[in-house]
């Protein structure tokens, strides 16, 4: 709690809680995309099972989640330029998600949604704890 309150000291001092919030509203379409993505990478449902676990032996199946994560990336940028100006904290996610991004388009897999390594979903969940926190929301709530 205590952390939230400085978070939100911190956004009322540099008077961007406007600009944050937008920023959040516009991060939740790709937050579902995300969490679509990672699903897939996961599970890759077959005639007999739906919930049948992806063993990536279909590169066309791999290709359009790698294709979806790299629009997501696209689309982080200029959210990361924006929050990035308002509070410096917010600088990297985008880096850090492009980063991990390419290892996985090099073939490296765990960089998709592995959490011991700064994967995509690991820098993506890690930014959405930033913004519920500075932004104060409770996780379940309405934007």
């Amino acid at each position: 709690m205590e952390n939230e309150r400085q978070l939100g000291a911190e956004l009322a001092l540099v008077g961007g809680a406007d600009e944050v919030r937008d920023v959040y509203r516009e991060f939740l379409p790709l937050n579902a995309l995300l969490l679509r993505a990672c699903t897939d990478w996961q599970l890759r449902p077959t005639a007999g099972d739906r919930l049948a676990v992806n063993d990536h032996s279909d590169p066309a199946w791999d290709g359009r989640v790698l294709h979806e994560l790299a629009g997501i990336d696209r689309a982080l940028t200029p959210l990361a330029d924006r929050l990035g100006s308002v509070l410096t904290r917010f600088r990297g996610y985008d880096t850090r998600f492009a980063e991990a991004l390419g290892r996985a388009l090099a073939g490296e897999g765990a960089w998709v949604d592995r959490t011991d390594v700064d994967s995509c979903h690991r820098v993506w969940f890690e930014l959405h704890e930033d913004l519920i926190a500075t932004l104060g929301l409770d996780r379940h709530a309405a934007p």
